[in-house]
């Protein structure tokens, strides 16, 4: 799970706990005019992820980088029904896949340029 801020400019994405581990990062600092698109999407979160860079447990948890054709994912879930999908421009990560607390809360917070 991760907790979301926002600083100025940018949005601080803190990776909790064990996770942090398991992800290989405690923080991601994505500017805010990087942002393109916030949205849910269960049928997404089942698609192929690529070659990982993190924790992989069928079922369970889905965390790290993953690369898949010339692309970079940041993903970091639990609880798929709490997963936002963040696109990016101009940025290393093409999308972020965030577990979150409050999803209504959190995609408000991130389309507020």
């Amino acid at each position: 799970m991760v907790q979301i801020t926002k600083k100025q400019n940018l949005f601080i994405i803190d990776v909790l706990g064990f996770h942090k581990l398991w992800t290989l990062k405690h923080q991601l600092r994505i500017p805010v005019a990087d942002v393109v698109n916030v949205y849910q999407n269960q049928q997404e979160l089942e698609q192929f992820k690529g070659i990982r860079f993190g924790t992989y447990i069928p079922f369970l948890i889905t965390v790290g980088t993953y690369a898949w054709k010339g692309k970079r994912n940041f993903w970091d879930v639990t609880n798929k029904k709490n997963t936002l999908i963040i696109e990016l421009k101009n940025n290393s990560y093409s999308k972020l896949y965030l577990d979150v607390q409050n999803p209504t809360e959190t995609i408000n917070l991130l389309k507020t340029n």
